[in-house]
């Protein structure tokens, strides 16, 4: 067997170090969440500005690490950011407009990559190399699949905490430039407590969900709120794009164990993860979790060979005619498309599969509905009316799938926040929707 261990030497290096190999003029691609190389990024950002290089475009995916390059507007001219989904980072430097928006399905990410005419770097963040020269990209698999194919340098962030997963996608060291070693935390979410409407939409939810369907949902309260009030079913499974906690809580309390499943039987599959330090360890070296990339996982036909598969994500807002914004306040992007329309058409022609959008009934401390005659101006319509199956807010469920526009708009109505509901009703019938 050869011996990578000389060559293993050679190709570590300082973050500093290698953030020398930028150049004026290259373009810069990472992956998603935990997949970031949060070192690497900084030191890239201080080679930048310390050198004054120019025309770099720099592409990220949900951006969960504080980042300079998104928090120093006095780099924009040298800097082409562009977000494909936005973190807190990316999303207040797109408010103050020095960051561009790529908007893509996230099943479609790997394929534009692919279809790029060049991509001079890819930051990845992995776990160690093992005995056969292999780096793990940790726990999203996402599009860095695409990346290591298309990519003319690759250079690693390893990370001694990174945890080990056994289905993700691995490059050899003979195929990467540099690496350097950090010893960092993984950002864990915090465990969110669901409020009482939350629990009245999961509980709501979960109502509709059979024992043996399998599982899609992501993280926050309401997610939460669906997790805790589906504990006492029996043989759901997971295919999903995020593994989260309250995942994992379910396989503990025996209410998930994939038994049921058509594709993966047994075992659980996400495209990345992102949830506590338990999630994390309970992904390491198991092979009952499959972190697969995401043309794959996001894929509707594939997802639709799961029966009775069930997708809950979360919206922003809705108008009577069904149409759902989930990325935007307004003309503001706020987060990103994502994998919403992936499993939603992924339910909706799984046998007997169903997707709910949700949200709470109001916003602004209950000042404005979520539900509105029109989308407010420039808000981006996420989920079109035509894919919209269910709607839920802590008044019950709209079942908009197949309905005609009039029973559509008063089941809508019905679900509004009471204080809304006569205003509602009055805009419905100036817009005709009511026969």
């Amino acid at each position: 067997m050869p011996n990578y261990v000389e060559l293993y030497e050679t190709k570590k290096a300082s973050p500093q170090k290698i953030a020398e190999l930028v150049r004026s003029g290259m373009n810069i691609y990472t992956d998603t969440a935990t997949a970031q190389a949060p070192t690497l990024q900084d030191a890239i950002y201080t080679h930048i500005a310390a050198n004054k290089i120019k025309d770099i475009e720099v592409n990220t995916f949900l951006d969960i690490y504080p980042a300079k390059w998104y928090d120093e507007p006095v780099l924009s001219e040298n800097l082409h950011m562009i977000s494909w989904f936005n973190g807190n980072s990316a999303r207040k430097a797109m408010r103050n407009r020095f960051v561009d928006y790529m908007t893509t399905y996230y099943s479609e990410a790997p394929a534009l990559i692919r279809s790029c005419e060049q991509i001079d770097m890819a930051i990845l963040a992995s776990s160690d190399m093992d005995e056969h020269g292999n780096f793990s990209i940790g726990i999203s698999s996402s599009m860095a699949e695409a990346l290591l194919e298309k990519a003319d340098r690759i250079v690693l962030e390893v990370n001694r905490k990174m945890p080990k997963s056994l289905a993700s996608p691995i490059v050899h060291i003979t195929k990467i430039d540099r690496f350097c070693i950090v010893d960092t935390p993984l950002p864990c979410l915090p465990d969110v407590k669901p409020d009482a409407e939350s629990v009245a939409i999961g509980n709501y939810i979960a109502e509709e969900i059979a024992n043996g369907s399998t599982l899609q949902f992501g993280v926050g309260a309401i997610p939460n709120a669906v997790g805790h009030a589906l504990r006492n079913k029996r043989n759901l499974g997971i295919h999903t794009e995020a593994f989260v906690s309250s995942m994992v809580d379910l396989i503990e309390c025996g209410a998930i164990d994939n038994s049921r499943k058509t594709i993966h039987k047994g075992r659980s599959v996400a495209t990345f993860a992102l949830g506590n330090q338990k999630t994390y360890n309970y992904i390491h070296n198991n092979r009952e979790i499959e972190l697969l990339p995401v043309d794959y996982v996001n894929n509707p036909s594939v997802i639709a060979m799961n029966p009775n598969m069930i997708s809950v994500n979360g919206a922003i807002e809705c108008d009577l005619y069904g149409q759902v914004c989930s990325e935007s306040i307004g003309p503001y992007q706020y987060s990103g498309v994502g994998g919403q329309v992936d499993f939603i058409r992924g339910a909706i022609h799984s046998k007997g599969g169903k997707s709910f959008l949700t949200f709470k009934s109001t916003a602004k401390n209950g000042e404005v509905s979520c539900i509105l005659p029109q989308l407010q101006a420039g808000s981006i319509v996420t989920t079109t009316r035509n894919d919209v199956d269910y709607i839920v807010t802590e008044y019950g469920i709209a079942k908009l799938r197949g309905k005609p526009e009039s029973v559509r708009a008063k089941s809508l109505i019905a679900i509004a926040h009471p204080k809304f509901r006569d205003r509602l009703t009055y805009e419905a019938k100036k817009m005709n929707l009511f026969i």
